[in-house]
C-alpha cells in the first residue's frame, strides 16, 4: 500500500514547495505528468561525514539551445541540459541523503544571465534555491528535489525557446561580477556548473584588449587564424585567451556541461578547451572539467563523480 500511496505524496510535497509559481498554467500539469511515474530512488552509500555542498548552476540561454537553427536527431540541446540538471539534483538528493541529520547544511541553485522574457522566472528560480538543514531536511522533501529540477528547468528552456529572442549567455561577466558574491560561501564545498556549448558572447560585453577578448565565437576563431594547423604556438606566442578578470576564485570548483565545437573545424574543440583553461588556472581555479555534449546518459557518471567526490 505504502508504494501506491508514494507518487500522491510527492505530488503533494512538491506542489507545497512550488505553490507560488502557480501563475504559469503549465506548471501545474507538468509535475502531475511526472509523478505518475514516480519512484523511489535507491542512493549509493557514502561517507557520512560529507563536506557542506554549496552548488550554483549557470545556464547558458543563448541560441544554442534553439532546436531549429542547432538541430539535434538523437536529443535536441536543451533536453540534454534538463538531463543534465536532473543529473545534478539527484547526486545532491544523494548527498544529502547520506548525511547524519545533525550535519546537513546544503545548498543548491540556479542562475541565468542575462535573464529571459519570462514573468514567472523569478517564481521558477525560486522554486529551484533549495537549502536542507537539520531543521527541515526529511526524506520526503530531499527526494522531490529531482523532480522539480526536471519539470521546472524543462519550463525554464520551453519558455525561452517560445520567446525565441537569444541575446547571448553573459559568463564572462558572471564569472568576473558574481561568482564570487553568489555562489562561494565559508565552510562549504563550492562547486559551479556551467551549461554551456563553450561559446561566449553577448551583444553588451565585447571587449577586446591586444588577443584578450570577453568573447569567443566560431566566427571569431576563424577570424583569429586559430581554425589551422599550428594554432597551439600561436594562441601560446600571441597570448590569445579571456580577457583576465583580476578575480581570485580557488575557493570553488567548476564543471562545463555541453560543450558543442563547429564540427566544420577539426581543431575547434581543442582551441575552446584551451581558453576556458587558461582562463580558470588565471582565476586560481584548481579543480575544474569540460566535458562534451552527450546524451544525459553518458553523463550521469561524470556528474556523478564530480559532485559527490570527497
Amino acid at each position: 500500500m505504502k508504494k501506491n500511496f508514494l507518487p500522491i505524496i510527492l505530488l503533494l510535497i512538491l506542489l507545497s514547495t512550488i505553490l507560488y509559481c502557480k501563475s504559469d498554467p503549465k506548471l501545474d500539469d507538468e509535475v502531475q505528468k511526472s509523478t505518475e511515474n514516480a519512484n523511489q530512488l535507491v542512493y549509493p552509500k557514502l561517507s557520512l561525514n560529507r563536506k557542506n555542498l554549496n552548488v550554483s548552476v549557470l545556464l547558458d540561454l543563448s541560441d544554442r539551445i534553439d532546436p531549429k537553427k542547432y538541430p539535434a536527431p538523437s536529443m535536441e540541446f536543451y533536453l540534454r541540459d534538463i538531463g543534465y540538471l536532473k543529473s545534478l539534483a539527484e547526486n545532491f538528493e544523494a548527498h544529502v541523503m547520506n548525511k547524519r541529520v545533525i550535519k546537513i547544511d546544503d545548498k543548491l541553485q540556479v542562475f541565468i544571465d542575462p535573464e529571459p522574457s519570462d514573468k514567472t522566472l523569478n517564481d521558477k528560480l525560486m522554486a529551484l534555491k533549495i537549502a536542507f538543514n537539520k531543521n527541515n531536511a526529511t526524506k520526503k522533501s530531499i527526494t522531490t528535489t529531482s523532480l522539480k529540477y526536471e519539470e521546472i528547468s524543462k519550463l525554464i528552456y520551453e519558455a525561452a525557446i517560445n520567446d525565441n529572442n537569444y541575446v547571448g549567455s553573459d559568463i564572462w561577466k558572471f564569472f568576473k561580477n558574481k561568482v564570487d558574491t553568489y555562489c562561494i560561501e565559508e565552510g562549504y564545498r563550492n562547486i559551479l556548473v556551467v551549461l554551456t556549448d563553450g561559446y561566449i558572447y553577448h551583444v553588451n560585453t565585447k571587449i577586446k584588449e591586444k588577443n584578450r577578448t570577453t568573447y569567443l565565437t566560431p566566427q571569431d576563431i576563424r577570424s583569429f587564424g586559430l581554425n589551422r594547423a599550428g594554432w597551439v604556438e600561436k594562441f601560446e606566442s600571441k597570448d590569445f585567451g579571456f580577457k583576465t578578470v583580476n578575480a581570485d576564485l580557488s575557493n570553488i570548483e567548476v564543471l562545463v556541461l555541453g560543450i558543442n565545437p563547429n564540427n566544420k573545424n577539426p581543431y575547434e574543440e581543442d582551441v575552446i578547451r584551451a581558453y576556458w583553461e587558461k582562463w580558470f588556472k588565471e582565476m586560481n581555479i584548481k579543480n575544474f572539467e569540460i566535458k562534451q555534449a552527450e546524451l544525459p546518459s553518458h553523463m550521469e557518471k561524470v556528474i556523478g563523480d564530480f559532485i559527490l567526490k570527497e
